[in-house]
Parts: C-alpha cells; structure tokens; sequence
C-alpha cells in the first residue's frame, strides 16, 4: 500500500539551502510553479481530474496534480478543498463542481484556439435581427405562431449557465443509478458496518460525475450555435438564443457570407422555439423518454465492484476510470428496445419537422439553403466529441437518427394536406407518427387520411341517425300530447 494518503503524490521539496535545495527540486515545484503564482494554489483545475484542459499529470490520478505544484504552505486550503468534495450531500451530481469545471474548460479555449469572449452590441442587434427576420419567413410555412418572445446573443459561458438546469433533468437519472449501485456492490453483511464508506463514495462519485458532464458541457459550449442543437429545449421558453463565436466558427470554412449562415441557423432556432411552445406536451415528452430510457439502463457492476475494491483507499482514480470508460448497458429487452425507439422516434420527428419547415422557408431565399441544408444535416448525424462524452456517460446518442426519413415524412404531409394538416398532427403524441412509419412515409400520409375520411364518415352517420331518432322521438311525444287532450275533453 502506498505511503500517501489516497494515492496523492508528495509535494515539492522545500529547498534546504538556497541552490542546492533547488537542485533537489528540478521542475521548480515551489510557490508559483506551473505558472499559477500564488494567487491560486489550485492552478486552471482546482481538482486536476484527467482529460481537463489545465490539469497537468491527472491523467492518471485524478488528485495527484492536486498537490503536484503545492509547497507545505498550500497543503491546508488544499485539504480544505477535497474536505469540502467528499462532504458533499446534494443529489447524484455535483453540480456546483460541474459548473465550475464547465466554466474552466470554456476559459481554456477550443482546439483551433478560439477563446471565448463577451458579446458585442453589433452581434447582439445582427442575432435580434436575424431571429426577427426568420420568424417572419416561418410565418409562411407553419401554422404554429412565433414561439420566442426574445432573441439573446450568448457568450459559450452564458450557453453553460442557462443549460445546466435542463443537463441536470437528463443526467440526474442516470446518476442515481451508480448512486445506489455504489452500495450494493458490497456485501449486505458490511453495508452496515461500512456507512462512512458508502457515503465517502457516493460523495466521489457525485463528484466524478460532476467533473465529467462539467467537462462535457463545457466542451460542447465550444460546438453548439443555439439552445436546440441537440434536439432538446436546453435554453428558457421563449428565449430564442444563437452564439456569434460559434457561428463564425461553423460557417468559416463554408464559402457562404456570414449573413445566410446566422440568417439559415436562425430559422433552424426559431422553428425549434415554435414547436416547443405551442405543443405543451413535447417538452415532457422528451426527457420523459429520456428517463424512461434510463430506468432500463444497468450498472456494469463488475467494473464498479473492481472500483470499489481498489478504495481502500489508494486508488480512487479508478471510479474516474470506469466513468470514463462507460458503465453502462442497455438491458436487452423488449421494454427497453422499445423505450429506445419512442426516443430516437421523437428526436427524429422534432429535426425532421424543423429540417422540412426551415428549408420550405429558405430555398427560395437564401442561394446557400441547399448546401447548409445538407451541412447541418451531417453534422447532426455525425455529432461531436462533447456528444459522444455525454454517450459515454449516460449510455445514450442524443441523435436523431432517422432524421432524413422524418424530414421526407413531413414534406410529404404538407404536399397532401397542406401546413395545417400537417402540423395537426402536433396535438397530441398518439397522433405522431411511429418508427414503423418511417420506414414507409406515403404509406402512413395515405392510410391516415382515409382513416380520417371514414372515420368522418362514421362520425356523421352516427350523427344523422341520432338527429333522426331525436325527432321521432319529439314527434311521438307530440302524438302523446295530442292524444291525451283529445281524451281529455
């Protein structure tokens, strides 16, 4: 068993006398190393978790770069800050921690070295512009009115802080899950005895877990160019919401002018802004599936069990690991192939109608509307880094994966029964379409508007039939009266 507590590594040296003390300690490991100064003894990663922009040498310990660069000064506030990780008692993530790591890996920057940065008034009024204009072509296309009541410029830090009420919604299920799979993977017998135990873990684990969707926000912070890329409402209702930064990064390489980019991507966020505020239902629907989904989803205990077996307590980097790694499985039954398929379904049918409605609106607009079309539709399919994270994370593709067959789906219902028709079909889920249905998408516009005319027809028999009995019954209650007055007199 190592000599250091939880696998920590020892801190620098504090020289002896002058020089020679420095020559025991080559990397310069006294106060300001690492280029961090004094002002933060934590560095860019307060936590030094592996795989973070900041945290040098936590590829492997997840807390050795805690201590890596700290002289004996630095050691309290540093045992001060794990004291205050694994005293967490929030619920299956921490989401303070999370926050604040999302924050960190937005500061770093992304790959190509854009940092982020405030949003000027200019980009503020292009984007108000933009979603104004955009609304205006939807009016045309849709029958659901304008469902964003404002139009906001975010920086990728203000994408993070108005998005994590609704990562919160869609993880925290999956969470609870390890949550209570970290206490029955031990013995029955030592689950009483072990309290402490059991509770030190789940705050690592709350911790982990925080750290890990903290790192994927904040990297698909540096994705995203609206409040809707994934599918799901991330942003407030009524809040249409485009990034500047990200948009000038998505349409650099492109060859079309910055103006039909932001102008086409926000007609995509305008048209998510309608569907989700005029179907009250679809909202709960989703994350609904979301959750239905994840209640099918089981713990690979046998990774969390080897986890486990490792804090005892030298190796906690190991829960890191197998978060990384990816614990779980979806279970093989028909429940849960079906639950998968009414969420793929409604993801698909959510960008397949805004993919047919968006390009009704621009194809005669925009000359681009074609190429970014076909640009935003691989992107979707494809998806990014932060969204096969989050695929590792919670054992699920945030991504419609039908989205051409709904796209097709859509456009053949406004050919047959005009935008109202089509957007009826909004009023409730049981009206939808079905996965099966996308398989054939003529085939369910057909067979739904002869469903449709018969059951019309039905419903007007039914009716004529009644008003018949209804005035026979009215003319035998006057034959009664006239009967009956005629034997009176």
């Amino acid at each position: 068993m190592s000599d250091t507590p939880f696998g920590f590594g020892l801190p620098p040296e504090e020289p002896e006398n002058g020089d020679e003390g420095k020559k025991k300690d080559p990397a310069g490991g006294g106060q300001g190393s690492g280029g961090q100064g004094g002002g933060n003894p934590f560095g860019a990663n307060p936590f030094g978790f592996g795989g973070l922009p900041g945290g040098a040498g936590g590829g492997d310990n997840p807390f050795a770069a805690m201590f890596g660069s700290l002289n004996p000064n630095d050691l309290g506030a540093a045992f001060q800050q794990l004291g205050q990780m694994l005293s967490y008692e929030g619920g299956p993530v921490n989401w303070d921690m999370a926050k604040q790591i999302a924050r960190q890996v937005v500061a770093q920057g992304t790959a190509d070295g854009t940092k982020d940065s405030s949003v000027g008034p200019a980009e503020k009024t292009a984007v108000e512009e933009a979603v104004r204009l955009a609304d205006l072509w939807l009016d045309g296309v849709t029958s659901l009115p304008s469902g964003a009541h404002t139009a906001v410029a975010w920086s990728r830090a203000e994408w993070v802080e108005a998005t994590l009420p609704a990562w919160q919604q869609l993880v925290d299920p999956v969470a609870e899950r390890v949550g209570a799979a970290m206490g029955d993977v031990l013995p029955e017998e030592m689950q009483a005895m072990a309290g402490p135990l059991i509770g030190m873990m789940r705050s690592m684990g709350g911790a982990m877990f925080g750290q890990q969707i903290g790192q994927a926000v904040g990297a698909l912070a540096g994705e995203v160019v609206g409040s809707t890329d994934v599918g799901l409402p991330l942003g407030p209702a009524g809040r249409a919401a485009l990034l500047p930064l990200n948009i000038e990064a998505f349409g650099k390489d492109l060859g079309v002018p910055k103006d039909e980019v932001r102008l086409y991507l926000a007609l995509r966020e305008a048209a998510h802004q309608r569907l989700f505020a005029h179907v009250p239902w679809l909202r709960s629907h989703l994350f609904g599936a979301v959750e239905g989904y994840a209640r099918g989803i089981k713990v690979d205990t046998s990774k969390l069990e080897d986890a486990v077996g490792q804090l005892d307590p030298t190796h906690p980097e190991q829960l890191q690991e197998a978060l990384q790694q990816g614990m779980f499985q979806p279970e093989d039954t028909p429940e849960q192939k079906a639950a998968l398929a009414r969420l793929e379904t409604a993801l698909a049918l959510v960008e397949g109608w805004v993919d047919a409605v968006v390009h009704e609106a621009a194809k005669s607009r925009l000359t681009s509307a074609d190429a970014l079309r076909e640009t935003l539709r691989r992107r979707r399919a494809s998806g990014g880094p932060a969204e096969q994270t989050f695929a590792t994370l919670i054992g699920l593709e945030l991504r419609p994966r039908r989205l051409r067959d709904a796209s097709r789906l859509w456009a053949s219902l406004t050919d047959a029964r005009g935008v109202d028709g089509r957007d009826h079909l909004w009023e409730h889920p049981d009206m939808l379409p079905t996965a099966s249905d996308l398989d054939d998408p003529d085939g369910f516009v057909h067979r739904e508007q002869l469903d449709f005319s018969e059951l019309d027809k039905m419903l007007g028999e039914a009716a004529g039939k009644q008003n018949r009995a209804e005035d026979a019954g009215e003319d035998q209650g006057k034959g009664d009266e006239t009967g009956k007055d005629d034997s009176d007199k």
